[in-house]
């Protein structure tokens, strides 16, 4: 190689019109392309002389484009989804993926405010009504917001964002969301909700800002609905799939809600819905992000991840997990998916209404190691799929500690019983709940110890539900013929209990983890702990 190109700039494509701002900072450090107007087969000639390229949503990066990409090191997304890039195709080349998580933050939460008072004064239906030629005061007076009460289903970034610019318009504001320590709310004035049916029982108008997940698909739904206060309105600037539109619709014909106003439908683009012309209903194709700001930030957010990618600087938003050093690969990367599990397992059991605490504590040759990214997969085995961003393992202790969730990571080098030992512990308030785990065999198959106090030793499947209950002959038996009745089919069971002279007979505590080759339902748990004897019950997919 010559010297000429040893000190050349590194190039870079910018595939899609981001913004004079985002162009500007990667001509500070690269030489630049400008490439919006390239078709995909140009940009599949061409895409092998480049070492990063900026795209929005239109440009595919497919495997086939990755596979092209011979000299690409950094693909920067102006703006938060990443479903047009092949991740998986990315990482497996150490292509850094990353995208603007933030730069669409404001922009949501100012158009749920103009919502909310568009909602509040009927400003859109009023605006049809005097260009149609009609002088209607009446018919279109509306509420004020101040005094009334803001419910913020999902309190991550954006709804702490509305719940400010709400308590500005003098509104009190209760929010629910399990996964924000109980200190933020304090330190934004809102009222923290035990639950959604807290919410329901006292808002006057319903935001929701929940992540999109199995979970929260359908939140808002007629059983939701009927448990709100009469004449509630409902706005939605997050998911289409969160709300059941048939049941909004019912609710709305019965004048349970009072209106709604929509951004974002179960399909997009949606130009033809049952609610359309409904009188108490505002609609928006989806403009939540759509303002000249939140495009530039995404184009200049995502050109600073791709200068740090490229310059050997900190990527603060990659969405996909940075490989572990290749000197501890073999001694760290078995122990990758324990600790996502274990993380899982604790937030399961863990029964509080909020997560205040994570500690990972590292026992044995493990401890020897720099073991921050392992003490991050467990965080992100409590958080993933309980923010409205998507978790990985660069962000997790950024959106942790905005929501005000300590993160403590401990190390001892030496371990009883085992040559290495992880604990995660999970605390909500003034409980906090432990489990241990390990790896065992030459596989370093993943084995949960510890439970509820309990010790017992069970390899970890995709699917284990974990029993807390008196100790009693036939116990397990009992749930074997539950599950037996349902179907399922049990791959392995363990049981643990605290020593003989811990307590008498009955008062004694003893635990149960049982693998299965399918997941338990929620409601095949409940019958079991509600059952004379069991104290608690819980299942997990992993």
């Amino acid at each position: 190689m010559s010297a000429a190109n040893e000190d050349a700039k590194p190039r870079v494509l910018v595939a899609e019109n981001i913004g004079d701002s985002g162009i500007g900072l990667l001509r500070e450090h690269f030489d630049v392309d400008l490439g919006a107007d390239w078709t995909r087969e140009q940009l599949a000639e061409r895409i092998a002389g480049y070492d990063g390229i900026l795209i929005r949503s239109a440009t595919k990066l497919d495997g086939d484009l990755i596979g092209r990409a011979t000299r690409l090191r950094a693909v920067g997304r102006a703006g938060v989804g990443v479903d047009n890039v092949d991740v998986p195709a990315a990482t497996k080349r150490g292509i850094v993926v990353a995208n603007a998580p933030q730069s669409n933050v404001v922009t949501a939460a100012e158009h749920t405010m103009a919502l909310l008072l568009a909602l509040a004064r009927n400003v859109p239906q009023a605006h049809a009504s005097l260009i149609a030629g009609k002088w209607e005061r009446s018919k279109f007076s509306g509420v004020e917001l101040y005094e009334k009460t803001l419910g913020i289903l999902g309190f991550g970034r954006i709804g702490q964002l509305v719940a400010q610019r709400a308590r500005g318009f003098g509104m009190r504001v209760i929010a629910f969301d399990p996964f924000v320590a109980a200190e933020r709310y304090r330190e934004l004035g809102v009222e923290k909700a035990e639950s959604s049916d807290d919410v329901y029982a006292v808002a006057d108008f319903i935001t929701l800002h929940l992540p999109k997940t199995p979970d929260t698909e359908g939140w808002l739904d007629a059983e939701a609905l009927a448990k709100c206060r009469d004449g509630v309105r409902i706005l939605n600037v997050a998911r289409g799939p969160l709300l059941v539109d048939e049941d909004l619709k019912a609710a709305l014909d019965s004048g349970k809600v009072g209106g709604a106003a929509l951004d974002v439908f179960r399909t997009e683009p949606m130009t033809e819905h049952p609610l359309f012309g409904y009188p108490n209903v505002i609609v928006t194709p989806h403009l939540g992000a759509s303002t000249a700001e939140a495009t530039d930030r995404a184009g200049y957010q995502a050109a600073e991840q791709v200068v740090a990618a490229l310059t050997g600087g900190v990527v603060t938003s990659a969405v996909n997990v940075p490989a572990i050093p290749p000197e501890d690969q073999d001694a760290l990367g078995p122990f990758v998916p324990l600790c996502r599990a274990l993380g899982r397992i604790a937030l399961a059991l863990a029964e509080g209404s909020s997560v205040d605490r994570v500690e990972v504590e590292f026992l044995g040759r493990v401890a020897e190691r720099d073991t921050r990214l392992l003490a991050i997969q467990a965080l992100l085995g409590v958080l993933a799929g309980h923010t409205e961003e998507e978790v990985n393992a660069v962000n997790a202790p950024a959106i942790a500690e905005e929501r005000g969730i300590e993160m403590v990571e401990t190390k001892r080098v030496s371990a009883r019983d085992y040559a290495d030992l992880i604990r995660v512990a999970v605390t909500s308030g003034d409980s906090t709940v432990r489990v241990v785990g390990t790896n065992l065999g030459r596989r370093d198959r993943p084995h949960l110890l510890e439970a509820w106090g309990q010790r017992f030793n069970v390899q970890l499947e995709e699917h284990i539900t974990l029993f807390l209950y008196r100790d009693l002959p036939g116990m397990l038996g009992r749930v074997g013929t539950v599950f037996g009745a349902h179907g399922i089919n049990i791959v392995s069971a363990a049981v643990g209990r605290q020593p003989a002279d811990s307590a008498p007979g009955s008062d004694r505590l003893a635990a149960m983890a049982i693998t299965t080759d399918v997941a338990v339902p929620r409601e095949v748990v409940d019958t079991i702990t509600s059952s004379e004897g069991f104290e608690a019950g819980h299942g997990v997919t992993l």
